[in-house]
C-alpha cells in the first residue's frame, strides 16, 4: 500500500487538522510523516492537549475500502488534482473520485439553484446545461433535488461532475441513487468525506466551495435569500470566479436571490451563449496557468512576546489573519505558526475569508 498516501490520509483524517493547518504542516515539515510526529509537540506549545492522530490501520482501512468501491484518491499537487481546485487556499488535500478524471481537464461551469425549483426552472437548467454541454463545458453541480438534478440530466451525454457532501458510497437524496450511478458510469462523483458518511448540514459548506473552485463560473438558476445557492455564489466570488444569475419573477421567493445577485453586479443569464461570452476570459487565464502545489508561506518560531501579543489580539470574535500580523509586529511566517499550535490544541476557530477566532468555550 502506497506509505505516503496512508501518512496523506493520516493527517487529513486527523480531528482538527483542517486544509489550512494540512497545508502549513506539509509546508513547514516537508512531508506528512514528519508533520504527523511534529503534531502533538504543537498542539503542546500551544496549551492544549494534543488531538488523536489517525492510525495507520485506520486509514488502510479506508484506502481499502475506496479501492473496492472503485473509486481512487486525487492529492493535493499531484498531476491528476483539478488546477482550478488547486487554486484555493482551503482546497481539500484528497478527494475521492469515481468516475472520468479526464472531465477535470476541461473547462468547467457549475449550476446551482433551488431544491424545490420551479418546472419552469428545472426545465431552463436542463436545456442551458445541455446547451453548454455543446459549448464544450462540463457542468457541476451537488446531485442535488431540484436545479442540480436538471443540470446534470441536460449535460450527461457531453459531460457532468456531481460534487456530494456525503461519502462517495452514500446516495443522497436516495431518489438519486440511479443518477449518481449513471455519473460513474457516464460523467464524474467526487467527494471530500471518507466512504459511509452520512451527509450533515455542516458537510455541505464544504461542498459548495468545491463546486465553486472547481469551476470557472457559477450560474445560480433559481434561489431564495439565504439559501445553499447563494453560499456557493459568495464562495465562487471570493475565489475570484464569475457569478452569474438567470432573472426570475418579482412574484416568485424562489427568484428573489437570483434578482438580488444581478443588483449586487452578478452577470444576468438568459441563455448559453451569454455564460460563454461571461467566461472567455476567465478560461484563458486558467489555460495558461499550471498551479504547482504551494503548501505555505515558509513558518517561523514565534517568541514569547508574540505569542503574548496574539493571544491579547484574539477573541470570539474573527478576525482576518493579516489584521493579527499588523497588529502583533510580527512576521507573517511567526504568526501563522503560533496560530498553527493554537489550532492543533484545539483553541482556535478558523473561519472564511482566512479570519480566526478563540473557540467559544474556551475564551
Amino acid at each position: 500500500m502506497n506509505a505516503q498516501l496512508v501518512d496523506q490520509l493520516r493527517l487529513v483524517r486527523t480531528p482538527g487538522i483542517g486544509p489550512v493547518t494540512y497545508r502549513q504542516l506539509i509546508g513547514r515539515f516537508g512531508s506528512p510523516e514528519a508533520a504527523l510526529a511534529a503534531v502533538p509537540e504543537l498542539a503542546r506549545r500551544g496549551g492544549g492537549r494534543a488531538p488523536r492522530l489517525a492510525t495507520r490501520q485506520e486509514a488502510e482501512r479506508e484506502i481499502a475500502r475506496v479501492e473496492a468501491l472503485g473509486a481512487r484518491y486525487l492529492a493535493l499537487g499531484q498531476g491528476l488534482y483539478p488546477r482550478s481546485l488547486a487554486e484555493l487556499d482551503d482546497a481539500p488535500p484528497l478527494i475521492i473520485v469515481k468516475g472520468d478524471v479526464r472531465l477535470v481537464d476541461r473547462p468547467m461551469v457549475a449550476m446551482v439553484g433551488a431544491r424545490n425549483a420551479s418546472a419552469a426552472a428545472c426545465r431552463f437548467a436542463r436545456g442551458l446545461a445541455y446547451e453548454l454541454g455543446q459549448s464544450d463545458f462540463v457542468v457541476v453541480s451537488g446531485l442535488a433535488r431540484g436545479i442540480d438534478t436538471a443540470a446534470h440530466d441536460g449535460a450527461m451525454e457531453t459531460g457532468t461532475i456531481g460534487v456530494i457532501a456525503g461519502g462517495i458510497d452514500v446516495f443522497y437524496p436516495p431518489e438519486n441513487e440511479a443518477r449518481q450511478k449513471a455519473l460513474f458510469e457516464r460523467g464524474l462523483v467526487l467527494a471530500e468525506m471518507p466512504p459511509g458518511t452520512e451527509p450533515r448540514a455542516r458537510h455541505f459548506p464544504y461542498r459548495n466551495r468545491i463546486i465553486a473552485g472547481l469551476s470557472a463560473g457559477t450560474v445560480v438558476v433559481e434561489a431564495a435569500p439565504r439559501s445553499g445557492s447563494l453560499i456557493t455564489a459568495r464562495l465562487a466570488a471570493e475565489a475570484g470566479r464569475e457569478v452569474m444569475a438567470v432573472p426570475g419573477s418579482p412574484l416568485d421567493p424562489r427568484a428573489q436571490g437570483c434578482n438580488q445577485l444581478i443588483r449586487q453586479g452578478a452577470t444576468l443569464v438568459q441563455n448559453a451563449a451569454d455564460v460563454v461570452e461571461a467566461l472567455a476570459p476567465l478560461q484563458s487565464r486558467v489555460a495558461a496557468s499550471s498551479t504547482p502545489f504551494d503548501p505555505a508561506p515558509q513558518l517561523e518560531e514565534p517568541d514569547d512576546r508574540l505569542i503574548g501579543a496574539i493571544d491579547g489580539l484574539l477573541g470570539p470574535s474573527p478576525v482576518p489573519v493579516d489584521e493579527i500580523i499588523r497588529l502583533s509586529g510580527g512576521s507573517a511566517g511567526a504568526v501563522q505558526m503560533a496560530l498553527l499550535e493554537l489550532d492543533l490544541a484545539g483553541r482556535l476557530e478558523r473561519h472564511a475569508g482566512n479570519k480566526v477566532s478563540l473557540r467559544t468555550e474556551l475564551t
